[in-house]
């Protein structure tokens, strides 16, 4: 087992890393930046290294300075959470290169599983199904591109390869606007993401947003721990998540289960992984790959009882899986609702100090923050200030406790989207689950541009 881990991130999640790495006796390095200097986890950490100025381009995405304050702290492995460097290959390779060890799968796998297209060619490999559309990239020729258009069916959605968090994304609505739509989104790709490929699937137009957990280790070992339905999101940004999805069957999660453990062997993935699908029509269609811890991890471990941030520290340190799928038990029902510093309803963030903070509490509800009272929440980063889960034994239950802890809640001095959550807790679609993607946006009536 490592002795001592550098924690690449911050916020919740780099507190919740800390916090795994402790309980199994490994002292934490907290690197952070010059406005992160008074956060909770540095002071917690065993070690801390400021690695730069506030934005993040000059200190948390600066492989150089992550790679030199594991040198000088001798630490022997990073943990990247999610964001930032989590999915960035070239990271992970330095990482290995440096001597050091990268709590994720291989920098290989993540290039694999980065690139949409290359990843929705693996999977069909595998035996995952995925939505229909272009076989690869699409063509330069504008002949070609209206006919597998024209195959595919409209509405269509033009993707780039190489993107994620919702953007590099056009749906088509009608021949007319095709060529014109796939051109802007070639140009916005190369532009954010280094990478003009994109390609073309089917818009499915009420779908569900469900994805599947897995553990998969070196020793050709490979687990799902369940579904997660995350459906609740606007512009393609979750909102809340909750496991295991209503109206799943164990058959259905059997199958699909399954097919992405069988996956996770084909490709030799290491560490956790969640594959993400649009659900519709009782049918699972495989969209992309996080290579990394989700921000909605907690759910499934409430459900579950298993550690997911330990076991990607375990697997990382060349540990077999200790346990089989047969000892997966799903229990209960949990919920997450993402806390930000934010306007509950036009989503502009809200950054500025916390001058009164309260928790709620009781039995089931778990609290993933790094905020506190009088906490300065810095205008640089995510808006997530924290996660709120509720556990029950029943999906009925869950949404009464989460409904309480909501109410129980204080946060003073900023804006955040408690109110938001509230409403959702009491809304009737919700209630009798299955919203599609696309609810939420509705509700609100805003855009999902």
């Amino acid at each position: 087992m490592f002795e001592k881990v550098l924690i690449a991130n911050r916020g919740e999640i780099a507190l919740r890393i800390q916090r795994a790495c402790r309980e199994l006796g490994i002292k934490t390095v907290a690197v952070h930046s010059e406005a992160d200097r008074e956060a909770k986890y540095v002071k917690l950490a065993d070690e801390s290294v400021c690695i730069g100025p506030a934005p993040s381009s000059q200190s948390y995405l600066n492989i150089p300075a992550v790679i030199s304050a594991a040198e000088v702290t001798d630490a022997e492995a990073i943990h990247p959470g999610y964001g930032f460097l989590s999915e960035n290959a070239d990271f992970a390779e330095r990482v290995e290169q440096s001597g050091f060890v990268f709590i994720g799968p291989r920098a290989e796998t993540i290039r694999l599983m980065g690139d949409k297209v290359s990843a929705k060619d693996a999977m069909r490999a595998a035996g995952v199904p995925c939505v229909p559309g272009s076989e690869g990239a699409l063509p330069d020729d504008p002949d070609a591109v209206l006919q597998i258009a024209k195959e595919i069916g409209y509405p269509v959605i033009i993707k780039a390869a190489g993107g994620g968090g919702g953007r590099g994304m056009r749906v088509v609505h009608t021949e007319a606007a095709l060529l014109n739509s796939v051109s802007m989104t070639k140009a916005e790709a190369g532009a954010a993401f280094g990478n003009p490929t994109v390609y073309m699937e089917k818009f499915l137009e009420q779908p569900r947003h469900i994805e599947i957990q897995v553990l998969s280790d070196e020793h050709g070992n490979a687990v799902y721990l369940g579904e997660r339905d995350c459906s609740m999101q606007r512009r393609h940004q979750k909102v809340l998540e909750e496991a295991p999805a209503p109206g799943i069957t164990q058959k259905m999660r059997e199958k699909i289960g399954e097919r992405c453990a069988d996956a996770c062997r084909r490709i030799n993935y290491r560490g956790a992984g969640t594959f993400e699908f649009l659900y519709e029509n009782g049918e699972f269609y495989f969209i992309e790959m996080n290579t990394r811890v989700q921000v909605e991890h907690p759910v499934t471990e409430m459900i579950t009882g298993i550690d997911i941030v330990q076991q990607q520290i375990l697997i990382a340190a060349g540990e077999k899986l200790s346990f089989k799928q047969s000892d997966i038990v799903l229990r209960g029902h949990a919920i997450e609702c993402r806390i930000n510093a934010e306007d509950p309803y036009n989503f502009v963030p809200s950054p500025g100090r916390i001058n009164t903070f309260h928790m709620p509490g009781g039995p089931g509800i778990r609290v993933d923050t790094h905020a506190y009272q009088n906490y300065l929440v810095p205008p640089h980063y995510d808006s997530m200030i924290g996660k709120l889960i509720a556990y029950g034994d029943t999906r009925q239950q869950a949404i009464a406790r989460m409904r309480i802890a909501l109410s129980e809640m204080v946060v003073e001095g900023i804006k955040t989207n408690v109110p938001l959550h509230s409403d959702l807790m009491n809304d009737a679609a919700f209630h009798l689950g299955e919203t599609s993607i696309h609810y939420l946006e509705h509700k609100l009536g805003i855009s999902s541009k």
